[in-house]
C-alpha cells in the first residue's frame, strides 16, 4: 500500500485537481486497493471549502469526479501517513519543511515536476492567481503519469 498526499497553499485548486486526476488514473489502472490518495493545504485559509469553481469546471470538462474533496490543512499525522508528499511550488516546499515533525518526513516532500529530470524545480502555477485552470490541468497531466509509474514500480519492488 502506498499513500500519496498532494499539497498546495489552500487546497482548493492545484492539490484538489491533482487528487481528483490521480484518483481517476489509479482507478483506471485497477490500483485503488493499493494506492490511497488525499490532498491538503499548508494554510488554513480555505478549510471546509469545496474545490475552486475553476478547478471544478476543468475537472468536469475532462469527466473527472471530485466528489467528497473538501479543503483541509495538513496535520502532523499526514507526514507519518504519506509515502509521497507531492507539492506544487517552492513556497509549498518551504512551508512543508517548516511544518514537518522530523527529518524523515522532509525526505517525502517532492515538487510535482521533480519526477521529470529535465524539469526538476519547475513550479505548477497557481490558477487562483492566473485563472488558467487549463494550464494547471495540462501541467499535472504531464507529471502525474510519471508519478503513477514510479509508485507502481515501488509497489512491485
Amino acid at each position: 500500500m502506498k499513500n500519496i498526499l498532494f499539497v498546495c497553499l489552500g487546497n482548493i485548486a492545484r492539490s484538489t485537481m491533482a487528487e481528483a486526476m490521480f484518483r481517476q488514473m489509479v482507478a483506471n489502472n485497477n490500483l485503488s486497493h493499493q494506492i490511497t490518495i488525499d490532498s491538503a493545504g499548508t494554510s488554513d485559509w480555505e478549510v471546509g471549502k469545496h474545490p475552486h469553481p475553476g478547478t471544478q469546471a476543468e475537472l468536469k470538462k475532462h469527466h473527472i469526479p471530485f466528489d467528497g474533496i473538501i479543503a483541509r490543512q495538513i496535520t502532523p499525522s499526514d507526514f507519518k501517513w504519506a509515502d509521497y508528499i507531492i507539492t506544487m511550488d517552492n513556497q509549498n516546499v518551504a512551508n512543508l519543511n517548516r511544518l514537518a515533525p522530523d527529518e524523515e518526513s522532509k525526505h517525502k516532500i517532492y515538487m510535482a515536476y521533480d519526477i521529470l529530470p529535465d524539469k526538476q524545480g519547475t513550479e505548477i502555477a497557481d490558477p487562483w492567481y492566473t485563472q488558467k485552470f487549463d494550464v494547471t490541468f495540462a501541467e499535472l497531466s504531464e507529471t502525474l503519469p510519471h508519478w503513477l509509474t514510479r509508485i507502481k514500480n515501488d509497489l512491485n519492488a
